[in-house]
């Protein structure tokens, strides 16, 4: 007997679809997880990284290697990303995460880099069709949620951005998986996401103006 097994039983019906014990965990502490990062806690890294455990289980189930491979990523990323706001903390006066818009370089880079890595692991799946079934939305969605979480880990609005494209994606790729609880998960992601994106904005222009407060003053000395 596997040891995923128990995590791939049917946990409830919906819909005529069947809701699995590991989509339905993972999607949950994932929701959790979204909302840390919205009030800026360190604790959304951890979350992430469980969540990412758990949902490795679900995309097998589904026989998703595209959604398996970018549950891995997310594991690697969210250790990255804790030592990164570990390090942004201790550096803060205040102990809080600093969060800034991204310059037009850092998007340029962003952008370059999805768009290249998502060609790159289309192209990889559509080879090796035993990866994926589904290759293009699985690379867009496991490439997408790489930059999203190098973004959110460097402090990025513009992450809330990229989780937004890959929701356009996600959502109707985990309905037609059978993934139905992902799906509906999807749907209060997308109502966290429009949230966190109004808070880091606002922030970040507060802290902009905070800066340049000190220079405009001296100026007028």
């Amino acid at each position: 007997m596997s040891l995923l097994a128990p995590l791939n039983g049917v946990a409830f019906t919906a819909f005529g679809q069947h809701v699995i014990w590991s989509d339905m965990i993972g999607n949950t502490v994932g929701l959790a997880a979204l909302a840390l990062g919205w009030r800026r806690s360190i604790w959304t890294w951890p979350a992430q990284l469980l969540s990412g455990l758990i949902l490795v289980a679900a995309y097998a189930s589904a026989h998703l290697s595209g959604g398996v491979g970018k549950q891995l990523l997310v594991i690697g990323v969210a250790l990255w990303g804790w030592r990164q706001w570990q390090r942004g903390r201790q550096q803060a006066q205040d102990g809080s995460i600093a969060v800034r818009f991204a310059s037009w370089g850092e998007r340029g880079v962003l952008l370059a880099g999805t768009a290249l890595g998502t060609v790159a692991v289309g192209t990889l799946f559509t080879l090796l069709p035993q990866l994926s079934w589904n290759p293009w939305p699985d690379a867009y969605i496991f490439v997408g949620t790489l930059a999203a979480m190098v973004a959110q880990a460097r402090g990025l609005v513009e992450f809330w951005f990229a989780w937004l494209l890959v929701d356009l994606v996600g959502v109707p790729l985990a309905f037609s998986s059978g993934l139905a609880f992902s799906g509906l998960v999807y749907v209060v992601y997308f109502a966290l996401v429009v949230w966190g994106l109004r808070d880091w904005w606002l922030r970040s222009r507060r802290a902009a103006a905070a800066e340049s407060r000190p220079v405009l003053e001296g100026a007028a000395a």
